[in-house]
């Protein structure tokens, strides 16, 4: 057997993981029993037998199922304790696959019914990145989201709440959700109150959605980071725009997959951005629903792509330089990165 360095020691940061998606399955099932949640009988039989949900959401009935299961998960964060425990595992399971940056992206809106409003839920899930930055030692930051499915001023509400907590931990703004709904300049203010207040704006696009959404996203949301854009492999002269402009994709493999994006690992254009100068961050999506966490990903891209291990070392140096991480931690995950590619392979 070919011997290679172990991707879980490789230093890197991750970009793209949804809050409720980053739980671990054991939790999930132990906070449904706590509260008496009945998971839907799916997601129960993928979460008690180790195999994801089957998922496919190219169409709008996937789609909706797969909202349905997402919701279904989050019904089971209710307090405050269980929000500081999701946090600490998502941190503990990245610092276990060799992040030292995580930015973890959440809609506040989404968990402000049960924990006080929608203040008291984001100063809440702040709180618990802060404590497990203090448990585990891993960087960590917010990225807070707006729903597409949503009115956009709802959006411009979540931007303001975003920068008014810009010294708190929150590094950027996003929009998640079906691209299919919500033309992307519907939420150009938002984009542009929070791009004032000093945040890096990272909306979805290019994934359910052709090369269009992800030119939208940088047309009219100004986009520093494309939450996966991984078609943008169609259109050669948008690829070329992509790596003019360093904007960085956040593709996430087992996700494209999972959700019926690509047929299978080897139809990801992961080849072709890397070689148009495309910067990637590969992200773990929604863990708890694809089964599959970050290093899992490099992994995909060793053994469906061909990716050598100095261009696995390349990929985690393009996580962190699209980061929001401050100047001492990229140097220290950078220098990292190097030191795992110059030593011998055990």
């Amino acid at each position: 057997m070919e011997r290679v360095r172990d991707l879980s020691e490789l230093p890197k940061a991750h970009l793209h993981l949804h809050f409720t998606g980053s739980m671990r399955p054991t939790t999930l099932l132990e906070l449904a029993d706590k509260y008496g949640v009945r998971l839907p009988e799916a997601l129960t039989e993928a979460l008690t037998g180790g195999e994801p949900p089957k998922l496919r959401a190219t169409d709008e009935r996937g789609w909706f199922r797969f909202q349905r299961l997402y919701d279904a998960a989050r019904s089971c964060l209710r307090e405050p304790d269980d929000i500081r425990r999701l946090v600490r595992e998502a941190a503990e399971e990245d610092i276990k696959d060799g992040s030292g940056w995580l930015e973890i992206q959440v809609d506040p809106t989404s968990y402000a019914p049960r924990l006080g409003g929608l203040i008291p839920a984001l100063e809440i899930i702040l709180d618990a990145v802060d404590s497990a930055v203090r448990e585990t030692g891993i960087g960590m930051r917010v990225l807070v989201a707006a729903n597409r499915m949503k009115h956009p001023l709802d959006a411009r509400t979540l931007a303001r709440l975003a920068v008014r907590y810009a010294d708190r931990g929150v590094v950027g703004f996003g929009l998640s959700n079906d691209e299919r709904r919500g033309m992307a300049r519907d939420f150009d203010r938002a984009f542009a109150i929070a791009r004032e207040g000093g945040l890096l704006s990272a909306p979805h696009g290019g994934e359910l959605a052709g090369p269009t959404s992800v030119r939208d996203c940088l047309d009219d949301l100004h986009a520093t980071r494309i939450g996966h854009g991984v078609r943008a492999a169609e259109n050669p002269r948008l690829l070329a725009r992509l790596a003019e402009r360093g904007i960085t994709c956040e593709v996430c493999p087992a996700s494209n997959v999972a959700l019926g994006v690509y047929e299978k690992a080897e139809d990801i254009p992961l080849r072709t951005l890397f070689e148009a100068g495309v910067p990637m961050a590969l992200g773990a999506d929604d863990p708890l629903l694809f089964g599959s966490r970050l290093a899992a990903q490099y992994e995909l891209a060793r053994h469906h792509h061909g990716f050598t291990d100095a261009e696995l070392a390349e990929l985690a140096r393009q996580s962190v330089r699209g980061s929001a991480a401050p100047q001492d931690v990229r140097g220290k995950l950078l220098a990292g990165i190097d030191d795992w590619l110059a030593a011998p392979v055990a």
